[in-house]
């Protein structure tokens, strides 16, 4: 957990409250749409639009406990129904919230893409696999990085994490372009 910089002043916390909460509401409000259309979506692509709906439902909750642990690392008061003064309670404000999220809906947004590729079910389940163990050790790679003070350190767990991350991008660039060609041409 990073330890938060005192000397907010309660304009900075108070648009940082704000953007917690209108992603939470966002976000929830998505999932509730996204699953509620399932009955409209062609039925080759209901697995991939539920994979997004628990990608938005997973980060709704990660939201609201990265919004809990904001509040609760500062005090704010307002002195004699003046000005609003923020200062830190010494509760730590939990970034970790941020990595779990990633850990878990990055290889679902991965497998979600492979998933409306329309790729044979072989190669769907097998890239599946490749992009969503790649995905998972670049965020597992990136956080001891973003944990540490000394930035050679971070530039190190950086370095690491860029092998997955470039595998990732040029195994979906090859994978996008051949799917994109299989495609049949837009109607006029």
């Amino acid at each position: 957990m990073a330890p938060l910089a005192d000397g907010w002043s309660y304009a900075e916390w108070n648009a940082t409250y704000n953007a917690f909460s209108f992603g939470i509401a966002a976000m929830g409000c998505a999932t509730i749409f996204f699953w509620l259309q399932l009955a409209n979506v062609s039925k080759s692509y209901r697995t991939a639009l539920i994979i997004t709906g628990i990608v938005t439902c997973i980060a709704t909750y990660h939201y609201f406990r990265i919004f809990n642990s904001w509040v609760e690392a500062f005090k704010v008061v307002s002195t004699d129904g003046g000005d609003y003064t923020v200062t830190l309670t010494g509760t730590p404000f939990n970034d970790a919230y941020r990595y779990v999220d990633w850990l878990l809906t990055v290889p679902l947004l991965l497998i979600e893409l492979i998933l409306v590729m329309k790729l044979p079910q072989e190669e769907t389940v097998s890239l599946g696999w490749k992009l969503g163990v790649a995905s998972a050790l670049m965020v597992a790679l990136g956080y001891p990085g973003e944990i540490q003070d000394d930035l050679t350190v971070r530039w190190f767990w950086w370095f690491l994490a860029m092998i997955p991350f470039c595998y990732v991008v040029q195994t979906l660039v090859v994978g996008l372009n051949a799917a994109t060609s299989k495609q049949p041409s837009p109607a006029a």
